[in-house]
């Protein structure tokens, strides 16, 4: 088991919703980033995804393509994302982290050394956007032979035919986007998405998590309380990009986890 398998198992015995957080490494700066992701366990947050800057983000929104610019400008690499991740572990061997971005940054690297040095520095899964279950010998069978979830996202687009694709090799959870674009567009609803998250559930065992459209502690319950739990990521990117202190975006990201965890 991964440590993302053992905390979903961990919150289905408590009977308690996930609540999922997403930055973007090095964003504004090496330092700041690294605060923010070492307290993010200690303001309610369940899962960590740490975004891999990348020159291209297609699926991002400006907010999110802003904050890469900011990393990569700062000098962030893939190699400093990964001590980010070294040094939770040296004080936290528990919380999960989800390594997000595009193929392209793993694909220069290598995928056995990318594999091998993500292994060694904690990260426990990866979500490659850009990779569709027809390429899954690419970098998903790998990773998961190496010990990685490879989580997947599905979309309102997602049909019964295709559905079954995209859950085929996936583990950890299930990602599901509750709108049609790009990250930080419209607001999750709450009524619109559950009978897409029901019918993911019908077809797979592992837990289904929302995001995408998700900005108050009000709607990450509301979201939370019809799914498995709620991803936050544009939102608090937000906060980052206005220049926030870091226990400011930390507060922040605890009413937003408050608000998933009374659901």
């Amino acid at each position: 088991m991964t440590r993302i398998d053992r905390r979903f198992e961990k919150l289905r015995s408590e009977g308690r919703k996930a609540f999922v957080s997403y930055v973007m490494a090095g964003d504004p700066d090496y330092a700041t980033s690294r605060d923010i992701v070492l307290g993010l366990p200690g303001a309610g947050v369940d899962v960590i995804e740490l975004g891999l800057p990348f020159t291209d983000p297609m699926a991002d929104g400006s907010t999110i393509q802003l904050a890469g610019q900011r990393a990569l400008g700062s000098g962030q690499t893939l190699e400093k994302t990964l001590q980010i991740v070294r040094e939770l572990r040296a004080t936290d061997d528990e919380t999960p982290v989800v390594m997000m971005g595009y193929y392209n940054p793993i694909y220069s690297r290598g995928v056995e050394r990318f594999l091998a040095e993500a292994k060694e520095a904690g990260i426990d899964g990866l979500i490659v956007v850009d990779l569709p279950p027809e390429e899954d010998d690419e970098l998903c069978i790998p990773a998961q032979k190496a010990g990685l979830n490879f989580i997947r996202l599905a979309t309102p687009t997602t049909d019964d035919r295709r559905l079954p694709v995209v859950l085929q090799n996936t583990s950890g959870f299930v990602y599901y986007v509750s709108i049609t674009g790009i990250t930080g567009a419209a607001e999750a609803q709450a009524d619109l998405v559950a009978p897409e998250v029901a019918r993911i559930k019908a077809q797979t065992d592992l837990p289904v998590i929302v995001g995408f459209g998700i900005r108050t502690p009000e709607t990450a319950e509301a979201i939370a309380r019809i799914a498995d739990g709620s991803v936050v990521g544009s939102a608090i990117v937000s906060e980052i990009a206005k220049g926030r202190p870091v226990a400011e975006v930390l507060d922040y990201v605890r009413a937003l986890a408050d608000g998933a965890h009374r659901a």
